[in-house]
């Protein structure tokens, strides 16, 4: 991505490094399953509540004073504030032509365990948004997770990822993650987890939105910046990480949707740029 010169977000909180302590640690069963499944996806945290929590045993970790950080870190944690200084650009426009007015969310930057409006969380969440807070959180070694264990590199992946949490805080904006939260309290767990994958493919279309007016404010996407995106969006389908994981995949267990869903909502959003097209609600299951 061309990146040069673009403004850095101040609504960032940055507590690297902070000392704090959480509950954490699993058994290997959990590690492989929740770690690479769920932690991997780029959950809410609606996934820590029924994903993590319940395997998390007693182990101890915890994060103890600051620390000076590599180059790497310092210009990976430029690069996330300048992503979402152009996703507040974007979206004040974007909701400007709905007659609405953006309030944009405050990225957190963590090491290891954090305390949120929705509660506590380890890294091992991955990147996640509460809707309490408007607040998305992201510890940067995830990124280093992704090309480690998934082969997802890339500044637009990367990039992708922050997106999507913001195109959580634009479904809450909108009035749309709260109406699903609410519907899938009163579903059993099967039919709530349909609901979480057509929240999740929505903030994968907004994020594509988000790319397409991004690239057309500033002109900063590159060769293969697109492929990058697509094949992060392939890898985190919840077919592909449960192959991965456990060499099958449970259908009725997906809460973010299949790799093919997750690239097409993605492309379809970076096509169109077209919010009135995100339409993962109205649309039957065949058509997701």
């Amino acid at each position: 991505m061309r990146l040069t010169g673009r403004r850095e977000s101040d609504n960032v909180d940055d507590r690297r490094g902070m000392s704090g302590g959480a509950k954490a640690g699993m058994g290997i069963g959990g590690v492989i399953l929740v770690a690479i499944i769920t932690l991997l996806s780029g959950g809410n945290i609606g996934d820590v509540v029924q994903n993590v929590a319940p395997q998390m045993m007693n182990q101890n970790v915890t994060e103890t004073g600051s620390r000076k950080f590599t180059a790497e870190e310092e210009e990976l944690a430029k690069f996330s504030k300048q992503i979402l200084a152009g996703t507040e650009d974007v979206w004040t426009k974007e909701f400007e032509k709905m007659g609405r007015t953006y309030t944009p969310p405050r990225m957190v930057l963590f090491t290891g365990s954090v305390q949120t409006g929705c509660g506590g969380a380890t890294s091992q969440v991955g990147p996640f948004y509460c809707s309490a807070d408007q607040s998305l959180y992201i510890d940067l070694s995830f990124f280093s997770s992704m090309k480690k264990q998934l082969g997802a590199d890339g500044d637009f992946a990367y990039a992708y990822v922050i997106a999507h949490e913001v195109g959580h805080h634009v479904e809450h904006l909108l009035g749309t993650l709260d109406k699903a939260h609410g519907q899938m309290a009163r579903l059993s767990q099967a039919e709530a987890n349909k609901v979480s994958v057509r929240l999740e493919l929505l903030a994968d279309f907004y994020a594509g939105v988000w790319a397409h007016h991004d690239n057309a404010m500033f002109g900063s996407l590159e060769e293969g910046d697109i492929e990058e995106a697509i094949r992060c969006a392939q890898v985190i389908g919840d077919n592909y990480l449960q192959e991965k994981a456990r060499g099958y995949s449970q259908p009725e267990s997906f809460t973010h949707g299949t790799s093919e869903q997750r690239m097409r909502w993605l492309k379809l959003g970076l096509d169109t740029g077209d919010v009135r097209q995100g339409n993962t609600f109205s649309v039957s299951e065949a058509e997701l």
